[in-house]
């Protein structure tokens, strides 16, 4: 399986909603920890929540982050939490979020000035 993962670093990478099925791809693919940006249910019931992904990313060996954060109104707390997740995450990293845009921001937020 292909995922559409666009780099934006040497060390971070995002991608849109991933499926519990995907976790063990990501791993495959050298990541060592998976950022969920995307709030349970946003997308509806169909939606994996973050605990099933959290599961699936542990049993493929991945550390597993969920900061979930609404599209464009990003608090200070988030942008901190964000620039901690990244600075203690094992990388590479790979976030996600329906697109991967709100993730790409967070990151671009979380960067030290």
């Amino acid at each position: 399986m292909s995922l559409p993962i666009r780099s934006i670093s040497s060390h971070f990478a995002v991608v849109g909603q991933l499926a519990v099925g995907d976790l063990a791809t990501v791993a495959a693919l050298g990541f060592k920890t998976v950022i969920n940006n995307r709030p349970d249910l946003e997308g509806g019931p169909d939606q994996p929540t973050s605990a099933a992904m959290q599961t699936a990313a542990e049993a493929a060996g991945l550390a597993y982050v969920y900061l979930p954060v609404v599209s464009g109104a990003y608090t200070p707390e988030q942008i901190q939490a964000m620039h901690d997740a990244l600075d203690h995450a094992a990388q590479p990293v790979l976030a996600f979020c329906r697109s991967g845009a709100r993730s790409t921001q967070l990151f671009m937020l979380a960067q030290p000035i």
